[in-house]
């Protein structure tokens, strides 16, 4: 399986430290070795790094975790194939357009090859995961039910909930979704979560001799919250989403949150 980590602050801030705890899971102390990404969004704009590179090993990698890239929505991930080479396209995460916003995905888990009898209307995949074809078909029906943006924003919520519902009876489906602003979490097996506010502590991480205290490192009104597939860090509470549950955050904050 691969792992997922996401972010969402109320600030422009940096996942320096929480990248260096995912990128040793892939290959050096987990097994995650078949390429990794990373996306930042700036606004509208969007920032994105792929390696099909295992991440302990990637200089690009290296990188992202030196360089203090500052933004309020975060989607990365590692990848441990399953269907579909080791190649560059096949690195999550992916993003497409829809209502003039960039829509980034990425998702952990193996679904049924049905999956792939699911026809597709707007979007098409570039490589030849299920992930990325799930996404397609995500996409698809979110444009078709709203060809513009609807005002219901719950409803949308709603509806997103129930499509991944739909891909969870394939198989795992966990994901990570956002259009620069809400960051979509849905759980089928494994997804943790953090919110870090005032007072801030110290947090160490589980894979590497790195703490930080981000108290020295924050203001009073930051909030940001951290999602992973397993916490990265060994002394803090995590939560962890139900089966069935998708959260939703805007600025390190939930705004909905829906179970089965």
């Amino acid at each position: 399986m691969c792992e997922l980590l996401g972010m969402s602050a109320n600030v422009p801030t940096d996942i320096c430290f929480s990248f260096t705890g995912l990128m040793q899971r892939g290959g050096r102390t987990g097994p995650h070795r078949d390429g990794w990404g990373i996306a930042f969004y700036e606004g509208k704009g969007l920032r994105c790094f792929h390696d099909p590179e295992p991440s302990a090993d990637s200089r690009i990698a290296s990188l992202v975790a030196d360089y203090s890239i500052k933004s309020r929505v975060v989607i990365s991930h590692i990848r441990q194939a399953n269907v579909g080479s080791v190649c560059l396209e096949n690195t999550h995460p992916f993003s497409r357009e829809l209502w003039g916003y960039t829509w980034t995905y990425a998702h952990n888990g193996q679904l049924d090859p049905s999956l792939f009898d699911r026809p597709l209307h707007y979007y098409r995949p570039v490589g030849t995961t299920d992930s990325e074809y799930a996404f397609c078909w995500l996409l698809d029906q979110i444009r078709e039910r709203y060809p513009e943006p609807p005002d219901d924003l719950e409803a949308l919520q709603t509806f997103i909930h129930g499509c991944c519902e739909r891909l969870r009876g394939l198989g795992v489906f966990n994901m990570l979704l956002s259009e620069s602003t809400h960051l979509f979490c849905y759980c089928s097996t494994k997804l943790a979560w953090i919110t870090r506010r005032s007072p801030f502590g110290e947090a160490r991480l589980k894979d590497c001799e790195v703490s930080v205290d981000f108290g020295a490192e924050t203001t009073p009104d930051d909030v940001v919250t951290v999602i992973t597939t397993e916490p990265l860090t060994d002394n803090e509470r995590w939560e962890k989403l139900d089966t069935g549950e998708m959260i939703v955050f805007v600025d390190g904050e939930v705004v909905g949150r829906h179970r089965s």
